[in-house]
């Protein structure tokens, strides 16, 4: 079976190393050639890393990456078994790319979604499959990190979950259910403490190092949640609280006025080089 992977930033590149390494031929699409290279070399470089760690040998990480070929034309028939979207958090360009797999796919093939937040009942809606249409969201660092949430949309079927969960595990990961709800469960518990985080550090509460230092000493957290945010991105932490906001029309999920200030100052974190912290 073939994987079409759409979008070849940090979580594309992530996913197509992945379905790559456990053999299965990628389609790893992007509009811009030049996103498809640097995502080639990230994987590149991240097979290499593994080399050296004596994770795998060299005959099958150069394997992994000759299975990976770029794909620039969604408007041509793609055969495929399944395709992973992982394109920016932005809803609008989401239904669009459902659009073009759906028409662009056999019927039979499975549209998945790597969102964090968005609706995949509405993802499903913009197709002629929408029992064919499920989320797939991966953690970041993919290649890393083992948990993938499985949403459910209103419409998918039982045998769309079944044949997802079993992809997931044969990437190597630890598939668990949920339900299609604003933010699901993993940025619908996370990105409020990250919210609630930015407001402590603008209310003057501590700052960011304090309010860091205090969730990675005391409550042992590996990152603390101004320097995780920086990490995901203060662009897809606002819209990830906007979805949530939105969904709920409830004024606990209201994304703190300093997070919409930095994102509008293009202070988005470590992609931009400088959010909470600054990365040289």
């Amino acid at each position: 079976m073939t994987i079409l992977v759409v979008g070849a930033g940090q979580m594309g590149s992530g996913i197509a190393q992945v379905c790559a390494a456990a053999g299965y031929p990628v389609l790893l699409h992007d509009v811009d050639e030049a996103a498809y290279k640097r995502g080639r070399a990230t994987i590149e470089k991240n097979l290499s890393r593994a080399v050296d760690k004596g994770k795998m040998s060299r005959a099958d990480a150069d394997a992994a990456l000759a299975r990976i070929t770029f794909h620039s034309d969604l408007g041509a028939r793609i055969d495929a078994g399944i395709a992973i979207e992982a394109a920016s958090e932005d809803e609008a360009l989401k239904l669009a790319l459902f659009r073009r797999m759906d028409a662009a796919l056999p019927p039979a093939a499975i549209l998945a979604s790597n969102t964090s937040s968005i609706s995949i009942t509405k993802l499903g809606a913009a197709t002629k499959r929408a029992e064919r249409v499920i989320g797939m969201h991966f953690m970041n660092p993919v290649p890393v990190m083992k948990l993938v949430e499985i949403i459910r949309g209103l419409a998918t079927s039982d045998e769309t979950y079944a044949s997802t969960k079993l992809l997931a595990e044969q990437l190597g990961k630890t598939p668990v259910e949920v339900n299609d709800f604003p933010g699901f469960v993993s940025n619908r518990v996370l990105m409020p403490m990250i919210n609630e985080a930015i407001y402590a550090h603008m209310e003057g509460v501590g700052s960011a190092e304090a309010i860091d230092t205090v969730m990675k000493l005391g409550m042992n957290h590996p990152m603390g949640p101004l320097e995780l945010a920086d990490f995901i991105g203060l662009d897809t932490c606002l819209a990830i609280m906007q979805v949530l906001y939105d969904g709920f029309s409830d004024p606990k999920y209201r994304p703190c006025p300093l997070l919409k200030k930095m994102v509008a100052a293009g202070r988005l974190g470590k992609k931009s080089g400088r959010g909470f912290y600054e990365y040289t």
